[in-house]
């Protein structure tokens, strides 16, 4: 009887002692609170789950559970015409938009407040009009309007937390810019890749898939490490690509720009459409930050854009300077007219005279022909080797001739012989030299389309300026 009674202590203490941590973790509460609202969501039960997204937001303060608890507001509102549940609904879908002023569904938010205020007003005219009725009117319909806002679903919430805060945090790929920095919370639709950077630390990603029936948490902490070193690039033109070594190996990202780099000496390219392009050699020590502030000049450049097959270890020139190791590239050059060159070993070059215009872009598109054989050649040199060999034996040949010898009468003619092998052979010379040299086959071609930049302005939390886009 005795161990049974320590046992029930023992666990009756660990439970305790579980509540009792729950109790002590605000995102724990806002957690567990969270994902029974969202099943009791599920199962229709509207009030409990509208006061459950509100005992979560009290427990954390994740906007999130503002949106949800109105959703349930409103559905039980449409479900029974209750006017309190869509006064609710219309309250915490404004207290959502508070606490997320840059919502991008405001607008959608704010047409289904008005649809909910007109039905508000709808149904208390209608019940002040029946009223004293007998019977009394049966529960109201939802109007055309609340029926076309459709049902609402609820949100997912997931939540990136790091020790210490303030990382930054990049989706699925750094080039995508910084999403946010942590702490943050909100939706996500979809798997994503996380990608996690702070100064001083150690970079660390993770996959993250957003349950739509509960609160996902993902808690980080971040390691410090003093053998890399960390870079901030940034350019009065917001949105400028960085290339960073090798520019044939594409961008890593988009100028503001932030994250650890090996020590030692690194080649930094910035380059935004209609701007003189930024280059600078810059050494990272470990352990150390290092800034780089590049202040774009804009200039009268249209671009090369080089795509197409076979062009890996293809050379491109403008006016004979080489401005791309290998393709595909995109390359600024300044207005004019201008040569281009694309060249491979074993295919024949591409050139073409264009006009470059400013704020326009050049697409080529080239198909290089390979280099034909020269077996012909080598054919036609064998030959006239072997004749001019056989011409020269022949003379000398007869040089030798004594008297005595039979054909001392015919030396004359031998020579002859020789002097025509000797013809023969720099005419089959001249043919080797002539098959050498000649262009057979095809031409490499090309095409070219041409479109416009235009600009056009951006408004970021941090900056303002123009981007560059097109169209053919």
């Amino acid at each position: 009887m005795v161990p049974r009674l320590v046992l029930v202590f023992l666990s009756l203490a660990v439970a305790l002692g579980t509540a009792s941590a729950q109790q002590g973790d605000p995102l724990q509460r806002a957690q567990a609170t969270f994902d029974e609202a969202q099943r009791n969501y599920q199962a229709k039960n509207y009030d409990l789950a509208a006061e459950g997204f509100k005992r979560s937001y009290e427990a954390r303060p994740l906007p999130v559970a503002l949106f949800n608890a109105a959703a349930a507001h409103h559905m039980k509102g449409k479900g029974s015409g209750d006017v309190a549940a869509y006064e609710l609904a219309v309250q915490y879908y404004q207290k959502y938009l508070d606490a997320v002023p840059d919502a991008k569904d405001r607008p959608a938010i704010e047409k289904s407040m008005g649809v909910l205020s007109a039905e508000i007003v709808r149904i208390k005219t209608a019940a002040a009009a029946a009223a004293g009725a007998t019977p009394p009117p049966e529960a109201t319909a939802p109007s055309v309007e609340v029926n076309a806002l459709g049902d609402v679903a609820t949100r997912s919430l997931v939540v990136i937390e790091t020790e210490p805060q303030g990382a930054n945090i990049y989706l699925d790929d750094k080039k995508n810019g910084v999403f946010a920095q942590t702490p943050w919370s909100g939706s996500l639709d979809g798997q994503h890749r996380v990608l996690i950077e702070k100064r001083g630390h150690k970079a660390k990603d993770a996959l993250v898939t957003p349950d739509p029936n509960r609160l996902v948490v993902l808690q980080v902490v971040l390691s410090e490490e003093d053998y890399l070193g960390w870079v901030e690039l940034k350019a009065n033109v917001p949105g400028a690509q960085i290339f960073v070594d090798d520019k044939a190996a594409g961008a890593i990202g988009v100028t503001p720009y932030s994250g650890n780099f090996k020590p030692g000496k690194h080649q930094i390219w910035i380059a935004a459409d209609g701007y003189d392009e930024f280059t600078q050699e810059i050494e990272v020590v470990a352990g150390e930050t290092h800034e780089v502030a590049a202040n774009l000049i804009g200039a009268p450049v249209g671009y090369l854009n080089i795509q197409g097959a076979k062009l890996e270890r293809a050379k491109v020139k403008v006016d004979g300077k080489v401005l791309c190791e290998k393709g595909p590239c995109r390359v600024p050059v300044r207005q004019g007219k201008r040569t281009i060159v694309i060249s491979r070993g074993g295919y024949k070059s591409y050139r073409a005279k264009l006009e470059v215009q400013a704020k326009t872009e050049l697409v080529i598109t080239p198909t290089l022909a390979p280099t034909p054989g020269r077996t012909d050649a080598v054919v036609a040199y064998i030959f006239a080797g072997l004749l001019a060999g056989g011409a020269t034996g022949a003379y000398l040949y007869a040089d030798k001739l004594e008297p005595a010898d039979s054909q001392y009468d015919n030396r004359k003619y031998i020579r002859y012989g020789a002097y025509a092998g000797w013809g023969l052979a720099g005419v089959v010379g001249l043919s080797a030299i002539y098959y050498t040299f000649r262009d057979k086959g095809p031409p490499s071609r090309g095409t070219v389309d041409v479109r416009a930049l235009a600009l056009s302005p951006v408004v970021g939390r941090e900056f303002a300026g123009l981007s560059v886009g097109g169209g053919f």
